[in-house]
């Protein structure tokens, strides 16, 4: 082969980029097996000092990859046994609720649950009504929490994560050092009360949280609530 051939071979070679070597070889899955003599030649950094075969480097990708896949799968198995807890403890207090026979009964089982089951530093229920009440519900003035918790109400959805100091202040009179909250509306027809619970860690209620089981809660002492004609 003349000089001019092979200059022409390297150029048509170094013409060919990357991704393009890529797809051939990812294409023809069967190149090294017509070319085994390749595959000695091949090789890899792998520590500092030493090289490594194709084999060596499939190996150890391999090991990488396993690595990983038991990282993940660890990861869903904690995640299905804290969802499980979280089940079970929902469907307690949602039976607990359920058998409430009056409105004392009801709203003990309710902060029993917040403080010993979930242990939930701040928590209240919160019902609307034309007079306020303290006791065994607290009751607000529909348009006293609509001045203070307007938006929340206006949603009918959960809102989780800091709130603003009139909100908090509204919702926990007695707590200071709250820094992220959640609150769920309690519909029944329209939003006739809220749930909130506070934690003093500013992260530990935000958006991007699950609120199914308490949405769930909520649910159930609308229920349990209307049937206890409060």
């Amino acid at each position: 082969m003349s000089q001019s051939e092979d200059k022409k071979n390297v150029k048509k070679t170094s013409d060919l980029s990357e991704e393009q070597v890529r797809k051939y070889l990812e294409d023809d899955m069967g190149f090294f097996d017509r070319h085994t003599d390749l595959i000695g030649k091949f090789e890899f950094s792998h520590t500092p000092g030493r090289t490594a075969s194709i084999f060596e480097k499939q190996v150890s990708v391999l090991r990488e990859k396993n690595v990983e896949l038991r990282q993940r799968i660890s990861t869903l198995t904690n995640n299905a046994k804290k969802n499980d807890a979280i089940f079970k403890n929902s469907r307690d207090l949602i039976l607990s609720l359920l058998d409430a026979e009056n409105l004392d009964e009801l709203h003990a089982n309710f902060s029993y649950a917040m403080e010993n089951t979930f242990s939930v530093e701040f928590f209240c229920i919160i019902i609307f009504g034309d007079e306020e009440k303290t006791k065994p519900i607290r009751t607000e003035k529909r348009d006293v929490a609509s001045d203070k918790i307007g938006a929340i109400m206006k949603g009918q959805k959960p809102v989780c994560g800091a709130l603003r100091k009139t909100e908090l202040d509204f919702l926990f009179p007695e707590s200071k050092g709250i820094g992220s909250a959640a609150v769920i509306p309690i519909i029944n027809t329209e939003v006739i009360g809220v749930i909130a619970m506070g934690s003093s860690n500013a992260t530990h209620y935000n958006s991007d949280m699950g609120t199914l089981f308490l949405t769930y809660i909520a649910e159930i002492l609308a229920r349990s609530i209307s049937n206890l004609n409060y």
